[in-house]
């Protein structure tokens, strides 16, 4: 009797928790929504505007490089929505502060804010320096602190708003080759975090994301150090390995979804998902796995590894069939390398 109360509970509690889900999602549509996305141009920031159009909302596109913003612009042009670009190097607050002006004085509001503009440095400790460190901790972190502080007080006078922080797992588990990135990532977790409960009293919901691997065609703008060759090798073939990786919209819709909703958190992948609670339950043979995964991954590169080079200027030497799906969303995301520096 008592085994199935619990059942007969538990339904109910399913129900009306998966009622509630679909409540929230259709209370808070993308419709006539004004949304300012970070790193817009490219990757999974225009994925992510590709899908806001399609549901009729209106974008706001930042970064820095004006020929990719040209692109994705003319991209989206086919949606009858409305689409604004700005030019903005995100390691400027004066810069930053402008921008959300611009896009307010366009709009009148901005309803949604995605800070998804991110840099990816892959290598060795020993070639990482503290320009490195510094560069992403004012990307991840210090550009989503100033875009936050400019826009949240507009939001309170709005009666509310979303906020979602594109984080990473390597902001929950850190990872090998990637310290500078990691570090930054989880500062950039912390912080959407701690502000949540906070802001969630002026109707502000905030949502930390932590994507796994995704298939955006970012690997050729990512940045290598040490044996650029080899460090590229692995990082792109896990980029594009369709088991671990996840197709980027897919991605954008669950987290187009998760941002509808209020969801306060949403780690994308079945394998990130695995990571982040192997960490939680047995951090101790996480940290071991880790120093083993770092055993097979390349040695330093000598001084020419300290010089930082793009994924598209690095030698090949993964085979095309191991890269083939990212390389395809490289094309189709307008990842390919443009002439800014």
């Amino acid at each position: 009797m008592n085994l199935r109360v619990l059942l007969a509970t538990g339904a109910i509690l399913l129900a009306v928790w998966l009622i509630v889900r679909f409540i929230r999602t259709v209370s808070y549509p993308l419709r006539e929504k004004v949304v300012l996305i970070t790193g817009g141009s490219r990757g999974l920031g225009l994925v992510l505007a590709r899908h806001i159009c399609a549901r009729g909302g209106n974008v706001a596109l930042i970064a820095r490089d004006a020929e990719e913003l040209a692109r994705a612009k003319t991209d989206l042009a086919m949606r009858p929505n409305t689409v604004m670009t700005i030019q903005c190097d995100l390691l400027d607050s004066e810069q930053i502060q402008a921008a959300v002006r611009r896009v307010i004085d366009r709009f009148g509001k901005i309803d949604i804010l995605i800070n998804n503009a991110g840099i990816i440095e892959v290598g060795p400790l020993e070639h990482l320096m503290r320009e490195d460190f510094e560069r992403a901790i004012r990307l991840h972190f210090w550009a989503p602190f100033e875009l936050i502080s400019q826009i949240v007080p507009e939001m309170r006078i709005w009666g509310g708003g979303r906020i979602l922080n594109i984080s990473s797992i390597g902001g929950k588990v850190a990872v090998p080759h990637m310290a500078s990135y990691s570090a930054s990532k989880f500062a950039l977790t912390g912080f959407s975090d701690a502000i949540r409960a906070e802001l969630a009293r002026d109707n502000i919901h905030v949502t930390t994301v932590a994507p796994g691997l995704m298939r955006t065609g970012s690997h050729v703008n990512a940045k290598f150090k040490g044996r650029h060759d080899d460090e590229f090798a692995w990082f792109a073939a896990s980029a594009g390995a369709p088991l671990i990786s996840m197709n980027a919209d897919r991605a954008a819709r669950k987290i187009l979804a998760a941002c509808r909703r209020g969801q306060p958190s949403l780690t994308l992948t079945f394998a990130a998902r695995k990571i982040v609670l192997g960490n939680a339950l047995f951090p101790n043979l996480t940290g071991y796995l880790m120093k083993f995964v770092n055993r097979l991954l390349p040695g330093t590169g000598g001084e020419q590894g300290n010089e930082s080079r793009a994924g598209s200027e690095v030698p090949r030497r993964t085979p095309g069939w191991m890269t083939k799906l990212a390389d395809r969303a490289t094309q189709k995301n307008n990842e390919e390398r443009s002439h800014a520096p």
